[in-house]
């Protein structure tokens, strides 16, 4: 079992957990992530591993309630445990000193954004960081990135907070304006990586993307989160979650991620008739 040592709510939706987990925080590097079941019925499902604390350790996760696992996951409070973790999965993020990057993290992207602007930052680089979201509530740790960047922007779609605009707008400006940035890693929406990568397309500088593909045992044998890279089939789990964004088939990949509309509203109606919702 591993106990919640920290609960906090970063807004309506976006919950931030504290999980005591010491051999996952021993080894946890930026750009990992971890898997895991409330209870012993309960459904896989990944998280990123947001920040890390070796010396208390714990692991950082932030989920935003979206079906029916992550609401029951925001129902459990500080001091409960959960069944299990397993962790860190993945390839961690390849961290060296590019010269001049930009990291760009879109809604909940922004905390597995954090631990690798942090890293890339600590190897000496300049980090511009661009965080982005559709209305002010959504925003946070912008304490956490203004301190592991050298320059951050903040933009909301609605203007409520920031500059009024999507993250590839001065995403676009910076790139045109300054052709030492050597890198860009965008985490958030497919629909955002994207368009970044849309954006990036037109400048000589590689772009890393972390995919959040469906995933089930995470370890590359169920097949579920495979995806489409540079014409070939890769899994997320282990040959991931970054890849060049480049070579994505990202309409692919969003194509995957609706596959399971329908079996998903329909157990998410039912947390909902069973916790005396309407």
């Amino acid at each position: 079992m591993f106990r919640i040592a920290k609960k906090k709510a970063l807004s309506d939706a976006v919950i931030l957990f504290e999980i005591e987990a010491k051999e996952i925080a021993r080894k946890a590097k930026a750009g990992n992530f971890f898997v895991l079941k409330i209870h012993e019925q309960g459904e896989r499902i990944p998280l990123t591993i947001a920040d890390f604390d070796q010396e208390r350790g714990t692991i950082t996760a932030v989920f935003q309630k979206v079906g029916k696992t992550t609401h029951q996951l925001a129902m459990l409070n500080e001091g409960d445990s959960i069944s299990d973790v397993i962790g860190p999965l993945g390839k961690n993020s390849h961290i060296e000193n590019f010269g001049k990057v930009i990291c760009v993290g879109g809604g909940v992207g922004i905390a597995p954004v954090y631990p690798i602007a942090r890293a890339l930052k600590e190897a000496g680089n300049t980090v511009i960081s661009i965080i982005g979201a559709r209305t002010r509530e959504l925003i946070f740790w912008e304490d956490r990135m203004r301190i592991a960047s050298d320059k951050l922007i903040v933009v909301t779609d609605d203007g409520s907070y920031g500059r009024k605009a999507v993250v590839t707008v001065p995403l676009d400006e910076f790139l045109r304006e300054d052709t030492g940035i050597k890198r860009v890693i965008a985490i958030g929406p497919a629909i955002m990586m994207k368009f970044v990568c849309r954006t990036t397309e037109k400048y000589p500088v590689e772009t890393i993307v972390s995919l959040n593909s469906i995933m089930v045992d995470a370890t590359g044998m169920c097949g579920a989160c495979r995806i489409e890279v540079g014409g070939e089939t890769r899994f997320a789990c282990v040959d991931g979650p970054e890849f060049d964004g480049q070579k994505v088939d990202f309409d692919l990949l969003m194509a995957r991620q609706r596959m399971y509309l329908d079996e998903e509203k329909e157990a998410m109606e039912c947390h909902r008739k069973k916790m005396g919702g309407n």
